[in-house]
């Protein structure tokens, strides 16, 4: 595989994952625009199987492993949606699945999870425990390992995000994707970039768990000593080396976006758009609404919403000020 990914990557990838996969919608929002200045759209993988885009990148690993390592078995670890992801996937080919998931992943997707026949296993706070956990256990139990985002195989399947966003809506100038480990806003960037070059990309990062932007700035892959979110799917002490790689060419600026910001951009996002949109999905439209974003009057600017796995005990439990 060369350096980077090209459109042919992204291209066999989808053709893969396609009989498993839905294609989501991008869905255009006169709210959104009005509120913002931009003409703004959202890329709809809240409506992707499995409740997020998460299942599109194992469904490509899995197509292409050796069958002798795939039905040995599989493992990851996760923050929740990378577990739905991979057994969804397993089911697919048919093949056992654990997953090791932190002790604070929600209760919806842990028992989502176990619905599509994966394994769960609970250890640690955050997912850089969890992966500890779920390494040690390949070892033991001889599995093969699948990771959730510094795998450009793995990622080669998530760019099919980008790859559908810029071929619905061709006339984009910005796009707004949440980073986590990375894998997400990697792929879509070269997926994108490799149809348009001219659409600037932005990461969205959770403001206490800024690990890619602080990353991209010192040139190497930094390890968050502490990390201040529990917003699942954005918090992570380390983000992947690949995905690093891409980002400091591919990516156009990384925003910071509070926790609060955030909560009530979920709240905002079912009461007037009527979409239901899991914490790290509703971070973009958290960073339009909070004027962190650079565009010019009238640009088409598109908002990823990764995913719509969203647990209302918490926001039931939540004060929202």
């Amino acid at each position: 595989m060369s350096e980077f990914l090209t459109r042919q990557h992204f291209e066999l990838a989808r053709q893969r994952a396609q009989p498993h996969i839905r294609r989501t919608p991008v869905l255009t929002s006169a709210t959104l625009s009005d509120l913002s200045g931009a003409n703004v759209v959202l890329k709809a993988e809240i409506f992707q199987k499995a409740g997020s885009y998460k299942v599109r990148g194992p469904l490509n690993v899995l197509a292409q492993m050796d069958p002798a390592a795939r039905n040995r078995g599989l493992i990851c670890s996760s923050a929740g949606n990378h577990a739905q992801g991979v057994a969804h996937a397993a089911r697919v080919y048919n093949v056992p699945a654990v997953v090791v998931m932190s002790t604070r992943a929600r209760k919806a997707k842990i028992e989502a999870t176990r619905a599509y026949g994966a394994e769960v296993i609970l250890h640690g706070e955050i997912w850089d425990d969890a992966h500890a956990k779920s390494l040690e256990i390949m070892r033991e139990r001889n599995l093969t390992y699948v990771h959730p985002f510094d795998d450009p195989v793995l990622i080669a399947g998530q760019g099919g995000v980008g790859l559908e966003l810029i071929e619905d809506a061709p006339d984009l100038d910005v796009v707004l994707v949440p980073i986590g480990g990375g894998g997400l806003i990697s792929g879509c960037a070269m997926a994108i970039k490799s149809i348009n070059p001219r659409v600037r990309i932005i990461g969205v990062e959770a403001a206490g768990a800024p690990g890619m932007k602080r990353s991209v700035e010192a040139g190497h892959v930094v390890t968050l000593e502490k990390v201040g979110p529990m917003i699942d799917g954005l918090v992570v002490r380390r983000v992947g080396e690949y995905p690093l790689h891409v980002c400091r060419h591919f990516v156009d600026d990384i925003v910071l976006v509070e926790e609060t910001a955030i909560f009530d951009a979920v709240v905002w996002l079912m009461e007037r758009c009527k979409l239901v949109a899991e914490g790290a999905a509703a971070a973009p439209v958290a960073a339009l609404m909070g004027n962190l974003v650079r565009f010019r009057a009238g640009e088409k600017v598109a908002c990823v919403l990764s995913g719509g796995n969203l647990d209302l005990a918490e926001i039931k439990g939540r004060a929202w000020n």
